[in-house]
């Protein structure tokens, strides 16, 4: 990582009482670094505010978060040929680290739902997306929600880097997780305000390492 990403860690890991996730986050942030540089994508998923939150950090990650990502001269003169359309997308297009949420889809959500039971509703979307260049993060505050846990199974299958994000003891989620960062609480309100400064730490962190100094 760079010597800034670094400092940003220490930072925002030091003022929110996290730093005992150091070496986790670190991790995480390098294998995400790699995978993405090689192709690969972020798929997140959650329930109730956990859904909420995976729909955060894909928003967080798709444009620009805290710098700028504006497009090269490169880039911005593959617009020309489409006269002031093409100008006005090149000129407020912004650079975008490949993320998607399975929890905002409507309509493959409801049929999964429908056909096969709430607890497949995570893992069929992501048998059908994950390579094995991909990171899936699964979010659940007791580390027991079982359509994350299906889903973070079927994503190993599938060769994807998983990622549990978990408080109190990871549950169930930590059997099956390559990584796991668990917040040290048993309140969900808790669990879910340190898992805020967590993945926005992991989305500056990212966005530095592609697009900082």
């Amino acid at each position: 990582m760079k010597d800034s990403t670094v400092a940003l860690m220490n930072k925002i890991l030091n003022n929110n009482d996290l730093t005992y996730l150091y070496a986790d986050l670190k991790n995480m942030v390098e294998t995400a670094v790699i995978r993405i540089k090689n192709g690969g994508k972020i798929v997140v998923c959650g329930n109730g505010g956990s859904a909420a939150d995976s729909t955060h950090i894909v928003g967080e990650l798709l444009k620009g978060f805290v710098l700028p990502r504006k497009l090269t001269r490169e880039d911005k003169e593959k617009f020309d040929n489409f006269g002031e359309d093409g100008k006005l997308i090149a000129q407020k297009l912004q650079y975008g680290i490949p993320a998607v949420a399975l929890s905002g889809t409507e309509s493959i959500s409801t049929a999964v739902i429908n056909d096969n039971g709430a607890e497949m509703v995570f893992a069929q979307q992501a048998y059908g997306l994950l390579t094995d260049k991909d990171i899936f993060i699964g979010i659940s505050t007791s580390g027991n929600a079982q359509n994350v846990r299906l889903a973070t199974i079927t994503a190993k299958i599938k060769g994807a880097f998983t990622i549990a994000l978990t408080g109190k003891d990871g549950g169930a989620l930590k059997q099956v997780a390559d990584l796991s960062i668990i917040v040290r609480s048993d309140e969900t309100y808790l669990i879910q305000e340190k898992h805020l400064p967590i993945y926005h730490l992991f989305c500056m962190c990212l966005e530095n390492e592609f697009f900082g100094a």
